[in-house]
């Protein structure tokens, strides 16, 4: 009876054992080899791409670092993750807030969060990945991360493989020589996205051209009209940050009508929030939507 008795026990005991390490995911972030031994319920992120991420496959984080603004997360995504706790700026998130959110996993940026790393790790466990200055290709593997570690890898694989399907169904309406520029203009500068930045990305994915330079491969250049009308490209797409912004104003500048996407009349504006802060797969879908448009304007 005794005997009995004690396998039961044991019997139990691995069973416990077995559902407790039933999701054990090891999987390699910016900082190296990182694990988690349960499926995260409470989880904090404080980046946009990481909320498009989790949305991606249907899990809702609890708090997310919106800028203390909500409508600067995308659409798509805040219809399927509903409300959340804002834990403040992307830049410089609470971490009072978030402490007081009980999460379970922090998603973090490897840009914006290395300086607070070890605050974040002594909130809970943290996975730091890139955002901030990421590639589209990055955009997917740091998806493709997110999905494993928080027990939805199938789920990511296939909502993967659905994006890929989708963007290459719109490439095939869009013009593959074309020639396409976008920036982001304030009231006194206008920096350019490369072909190195995550819209640059985007715009290559869908079988378009982003413009060659001769200046550094950094993500992001601020450019004078003069260095515009270098690249000169077929199609100029604007997001503006303010109105009048720097753009508005060069267009009573000579040189802004020599450019052949003015001549053409194919200078666009879209939403700068979308296209330059956001990121994700299904921000990437909204720019790929956005092109559709552009292109099929009469």
């Amino acid at each position: 009876m005794l005997i009995s008795t004690f396998k039961q026990l044991g019997l139990l005991l691995c069973s416990v054992l077995l559902a407790t390490n039933v999701h054990a995911v090891t999987v390699e972030d910016s900082k190296g080899s990182f694990s988690l031994d349960y499926a995260p319920q409470r989880i904090v992120v404080l980046e946009f791409s990481f909320a498009d991420a989790l949305a991606a496959v249907g899990v809702a984080p609890v708090g997310i670092a919106d800028d203390k603004d909500k409508n600067r997360v995308l659409p798509e995504v805040r219809d399927i993750i509903g409300d959340w706790q804002s834990v403040g700026t992307r830049s410089q998130p609470s971490l009072e807030v978030i402490a007081s959110l009980k999460p379970d996993l922090i998603i973090a940026d490897i840009s914006r969060h290395e300086a607070v790393y070890d605050d974040l790790k002594k909130i809970a466990p943290t996975l730091i990945l890139p955002s901030r200055r990421e590639t589209y290709s990055d955009n997917l593997k740091a998806a493709a991360i997110i999905g494993k570690i928080v027990g939805k890898e199938q789920a990511m694989q296939e909502r993967l493989a659905l994006h890929r399907d989708k963007m290459a169904n719109m490439a095939k309406q869009l013009p593959s020589q074309a020639t396409v520029q976008f920036g982001v203009a304030r009231a006194d500068a206008l920096f350019l996205h490369t072909a190195d930045s995550y819209a640059g990305g985007v715009i290559q994915a869908l079988g378009m051209q982003t413009p060659q330079s001769d200046r550094d491969d950094s993500a992001y250049r601020q450019t004078s009209l003069e260095q515009l009308l270098a690249i000169n490209p077929n199609y100029f797409i604007v997001g503006h940050y303010t109105q009048p912004s720097i753009v508005d104003k060069w267009q009573s500048e000579p040189l802004w009508q020599v450019l052949q996407a003015v001549q053409n009349k194919h200078i666009y504006s879209v939403n700068p929030n979308v296209w330059s802060r956001c990121r994700g797969i299904m921000a990437a879908e909204h720019m790929a939507k956005d092109l559709l448009t552009i292109f099929n304007k009469p």
